[in-house]
């Protein structure tokens, strides 16, 4: 993370409270609610906070699990941690450059990767391919 990334008051100012809740207190926005789940248009997906290029379109999938699915991370992008909360054992991903949360990635990809990145919307915003 660099130096220059805001403080909690700073990121309060520029996300909405439901953003804010899903990236820095680790929330979950209600599945099948996300304004992202059924984008089928070519672009890439951001971090909603820093703005880092995450996702590729093409890496999009729909699962069926409620929140935007992706079967890999453009490398370099995403931080992987343990995560043991609600008495499950899943692999929390964060923004690699300010380190929001963005969700968790499952090793039940129907993909050749086997990978489901299940992001949260409220996470992400969406840059289409001019």
């Amino acid at each position: 993370m660099s130096g220059n990334t805001p403080n909690p008051e700073q990121w309060r100012r520029q996300l909405s409270a439901e953003q804010y809740h899903v990236c820095w207190e680790k929330g979950t926005e209600r599945p099948y609610s996300g304004a992202l789940l059924h984008n089928r248009k070519s672009g890439d997906y951001l971090c909603v906070c820093c703005k880092q290029v995450l996702f590729h379109s093409d890496a999009k999938f729909d699962s069926g699990c409620g929140w935007p699915s992706f079967d890999r991370a453009i490398e370099g992008t995403v931080t992987y941690t343990e995560d043991g909360s609600h008495g499950m054992k899943r692999v929390e991903i964060t923004c690699s450059q300010c380190g929001s949360h963005l969700g968790h990635v499952f090793p039940d990809g129907p993909t050749e990767t086997g990978q489901r990145y299940c992001v949260n919307s409220l996470s992400l915003d969406f840059d289409p391919e001019s």
